[in-house]
């Protein structure tokens, strides 16, 4: 009975499915397997041989020996990956180490020279671009095939999406590039008003100096256009002496008649300024008068020699070209805690000497001091 049971659960089960196992209907037994108490059926010659396991255990194990070996290449290839992607990270790490060292550089392009405008803070007077100096740069840029320290520029919105860039320094390598017909290379940066200005004014400060005029006319249009709040807010955004920019900006504010006078207005000097004004203060209409008529003659005089008749001083001309007014010698005495520490002395010529005792002053103020004469001299004065 109970293999009559047994049989009838084994005729139902179905391997069809297993890899490599024989088809069979249901309820029929399979070749090559004799239950208990059967008579096996007599066997069938094989059409062709057969190429998967005879039973259902050798069925099984195929089919895990076919997982197995899917598994291992699975593996394989994982570890074939895993290796492939520590590679690239060894790779990137070199690359962001190389990145490192370029942290806040900034990349450089070529540029149509055209596509570039100057700024309404420009502090380059077009007259700067005449003359030897120029010259000599626009060759070294020629011979070079283009400007080799590029010069900074910032992009500005224009009609039909095309690009237009603002000068924020660099307007004498502009020119000359715009002048040769060559590509100018530069520097394109994000800036805002304040910032275009600060650096406009400090970079061209460290090249060929500007003119005392064009670096008031420069501070002048900030204050006007309120870039800064004040001479002092403005003093400090551009680290210039307030002092000095108060001269410049005197200068800037000349009348254009006077200023007229002169071949150039980059031959205003610092120096000039007080001299000017007060001239102005005491007889305007004085030296309005002259300045007209020393317009028809302009190019004709030096610098020096406009101011003098400007001021219509009693000034001589020195050899070396300096100018000063002739006066009476005189003499000061300096006392400390009731001592003589100091004398100053000036001639007949304007000549000044200093003389100040050694126990007066200490080793450490010398060099101040040696400053302090040269910006009296005047900011354009070099210390050798």
């Amino acid at each position: 009975m109970a293999t009559s049971k047994l049989s009838s659960k084994a005729a139902k089960l179905d391997f069809s499915n297993l890899p490599g196992a024989l088809p069979s209907r249901a309820g029929e037994a399979i070749p090559g397997l004799a239950l208990p108490n059967t008579t096996a059926p007599a066997p069938v010659a094989p059409s062709a041989p057969l190429a998967g396991p005879k039973t259902a255990p050798g069925a099984l194990m195929a089919f895990a020996n076919d997982a197995r070996s899917s598994l291992l290449k699975e593996n394989e290839e994982l570890r074939a990956a895993a290796a492939e992607a520590e590679g690239l990270r060894s790779q990137l790490d070199e690359a962001l180490v190389d990145l490192q060292q370029w942290e806040g550089a900034k990349a450089a392009r070529w540029l149509d020279p055209k596509l570039v405008v100057r700024s309404r803070y420009a502090n380059r007077d077009p007259r700067s671009f005449l003359g030897v100096d120029f010259e000599q740069l626009k060759a070294e840029i020629a011979n070079a095939g283009g400007n080799v320290q590029p010069i900074k520029v910032r992009q500005v919105a224009a009609e039909g999406g095309a690009e237009r860039f603002e000068l924020v320094y660099g307007h004498r390598r502009h020119q000359a590039c715009l002048e040769l017909g060559l590509p100018v290379l530069a520097m394109v940066d994000n800036l805002d008003d304040q910032a275009l200005f600060v650096e406009m004014d400090r970079e061209n400060r460290t090249r060929k100096d500007l003119s005392a005029w064009e670096q008031g006319k420069m501070y002048q249009r900030a204050l006007d256009e309120g870039l800064f709040p004040s001479n002092r807010k403005l003093a400090e955004a551009v680290g210039v002496d307030l002092g000095n920019l108060g001269k410049a900006l005197s200068l800037a504010r000349l009348p254009a008649e006077v200023v007229g006078a002169f071949a150039s207005p980059l031959d205003l000097q610092f120096r000039w300024s007080k001299l000017l004004n007060d001239a102005l203060n005491t007889d305007r209409e004085g030296v309005l008068r002259r300045a007209a008529a020393l317009s028809h003659d302009r190019g004709a005089l030096s610098g020096k020699e406009v101011l003098q008749r400007l001021l219509q001083d009693p000034v001589d001309l020195r050899g070396n070209g300096a100018l000063y007014r002739t006066t009476p010698s005189r003499s000061w005495a300096i006392e400390l805690a009731g001592r003589g520490v100091a004398t100053v002395q000036q001639s007949a010529e304007g000549d000044l000497r200093i003389d100040i005792s050694g126990r007066a002053v200490e080793q450490r103020d010398v060099e101040a001091l040696v400053q302090a004469v040269r910006l009296f001299v005047g900011e354009e004065a070099v210390l050798k």
